[in-house]
């Protein structure tokens, strides 16, 4: 299914944590908090302002974002569970430098 949102709402895939602590005790998905970060997945046109002018999103699909803790609402698409929340909910994009992509590469 292709899950496409309206206006200015953002579909996000939470980022994995690790299911150890520092000192390798594994902690259960109980008692795990959930992650305030995720990857953008697919965004809304955006929204319109007084004069009906289509105002386009800051965030694009593929953006690591940083959100705020009870942001958004959780839905499950093709077994997935995602986020759907507003543009606004957003707190700002994660930027990686140069570093963090050597590693990741």
């Amino acid at each position: 299914m292709k899950f496409r949102p309206l206006h200015d709402r953002v579909v996000i895939r939470r980022a994995e944590r690790d299911l150890k602590s520092r000192r390798g005790i594994i902690i259960p998905d109980t008692a795990k908090e959930k992650p305030q970060q995720g990857e953008v997945i697919a965004v809304g046109p955006g929204s319109r302002d007084e004069r009906g002018k289509l105002t386009p999103l800051d965030v694009k699909a593929g953006d690591h974002i940083l959100f705020g803790k009870w942001s958004g609402t959780e839905v499950r698409i093709d077994g997935e569970d995602l986020l759907v929340m507003k543009e606004a909910d957003i707190m700002g994009v994660v930027e990686k430098d140069g570093a963090d992509a050597k590693k990741a590469a």
